[in-house]
């Protein structure tokens, strides 16, 4: 018996201890937080002063580069490619040979037309012929038709024939003229089997090899057999969230970051702004809403690929420790544009700036005792119970007074990563508190009682 007395006690004592290990660590926990301890102790707060900043208000996105100007290269005949005059890389000037296609059956074709060109020439000749013949015949009957010589039966057939040998030299040179555009259009298809470059620029995106065949545009697209890009001209296409477009603007000024350089930056300006939408994910949750925008690089880029002589541009970037950066169609880019700077203003850090509820300062007012006798005070008691509460959120800084932190409201203009500005509520040179962020957010309160964290230290 004692043994299983001694095993019932152990066991309390181990119940009993884990309960108090609990208690302690929920107090620990409630002291940390702030929610029991000294309700008078001081708050520790970091701070710093206002001051003139100027801010720039950025917007961001990421895409790709691309040229500005691009050619996509189709052919217009089919057949198959008996010379490819270059490779992909190589950089042509306008006029220069790309591709010549076996050109023997349009050859044919025009030998033919011009066969049958000479023979409807031969066929108007006769025809002109008859019609000399008709009209002779025509001019004698009705000479003798007005001596009442011939019927009229027999003049009125005479008269018939010549007009019908008119109109038959008038279809011959309808035909001519069939048969001439016929024969033009053939000789341009065999021109059309050399095909030249439409302008200067760089061959890119090369699809063909010699001997391949291609599909001419009359039948549907066409092969695309390459591209010719103007390397020297290149853009940054990117996707600028809904949210933000509306403050993106032609001709604002942009900051470029390329993946394939690292701690550069490249100038940029906006050039094109699309007007319709590009939407991911319709109908779902995660349904984005995009507009694309064009940033053209104006940093001197790719010299000696746009055919002209390498010039001394940009002297502050071409050096040998920043040489001038190659582009290609496809990398990877990120952009800044700068859709508005406010200069010499006063200005904050970004986490001055925290948000309160004005309505907690009003008086609620409670029904008294007395007015609850009555059933109709108590049902309107119960109906003002489960009003919704009316939030006024404002947003507002805290100002350090004589150790005491004052709610401040103010009104904010923009903002960069770091900084916001104030355009009213706050004068240049005041003590705001800039942290922690649990106190700003949760714990700090109006004319509460603060001590400054020395330099380094923090209550995070």
């Amino acid at each position: 018996m004692s043994s299983k007395s001694n095993k019932s006690s152990n066991k309390t004592l181990i119940n009993t201890s884990i309960v108090l290990i609990s208690i302690m660590v929920i107090i620990f926990s409630l002291k940390q937080f702030g929610v029991i301890g000294e309700s008078n102790s001081d708050i520790e707060v970091e701070t710093t002063f206002t001051k003139y900043a100027t801010i720039t208000q950025k917007v961001s996105a990421s895409g790709n580069i691309q040229p500005e100007v691009e050619v996509i290269i189709r052919p217009d005949v089919s057949g198959e490619i008996i010379e490819l005059a270059v490779q992909e890389g190589d950089f042509v000037r306008e006029g220069d040979l790309l591709v010549r296609i076996k050109p023997d059956i349009y050859q044919a074709r025009i030998d033919n037309l011009n066969a049958a060109l000479l023979t409807q020439k031969a066929r108007m000749e006769q025809t002109r012929a008859a019609l000399i013949q008709a009209e002779a015949t025509y001019t004698r009957d009705k000479e003798l038709f007005e001596k009442a010589l011939i019927s009229e039966l027999q003049y009125i057939q005479t008269t018939s024939n010549w007009e019908s040998q008119k109109a038959n030299l008038k279809a011959s040179e309808y035909q001519i003229e069939s048969a001439q555009a016929q024969l033009r259009q053939a000789q341009e298809e065999l021109e059309q089997t050399v095909i030249r470059a439409p302008q200067n620029g760089t061959v890119t995106g090369l699809t063909v090899e010699a001997g391949e065949r291609v599909l001419g545009n009359a039948q549907m697209a066409g092969t695309e057999m390459m591209r010719i890009s103007l390397l020297d001209r290149m853009e940054v296409e990117v996707d600028v969230n809904e949210n933000d477009i509306v403050n993106v603007h032609l001709s604002d000024t942009a900051r470029i970051e390329v993946d394939a350089y690292p701690n550069r930056i490249f100038n940029g300006v906006v050039t094109e702004i699309a007007n319709s939408a590009r939407v991911s994910g319709a109908g779902t949750n995660e349904q984005i809403t995009n507009y694309k925008v064009k940033v053209r690089i104006v940093t001197p880029h790719n010299l000696g690929q746009g055919g002209g002589q390498l010039q001394a541009m940009a002297t502050e970037e071409v050096t040998q420790l920043l040489p001038t950066p190659n582009f290609k169609p496809g990398m990877s880019a990120s952009v800044d544009i700068e859709t508005d700077t406010a200069t010499d203003v006063v200005s904050v850090p970004i986490q001055a700036v925290t948000v309160r509820d004005f309505s907690l300062d009003k008086e609620t007012g409670s029904p008294s005792k007395d007015s609850m006798d009555d059933e109709t005070n108590q049902e309107d008691a119960t109906l003002a119970s489960l009003k919704v509460k009316e939030q006024d959120i404002r947003k507002v800084v805290f100002v350090i007074e004589d150790g005491v932190a004052v709610r401040k409201e103010v009104e904010t203009g923009i903002s960069d990563n770091a900084n916001i500005q104030i355009s009213q509520g706050l004068d240049i040179g005041e003590e705001i508190v800039i942290g922690s962020y649990r106190t700003l957010s949760r714990t700090l309160k109006n004319n509460d009682k603060v001590i400054i964290a020395k330099e380094g230290e923090s209550n995070e």
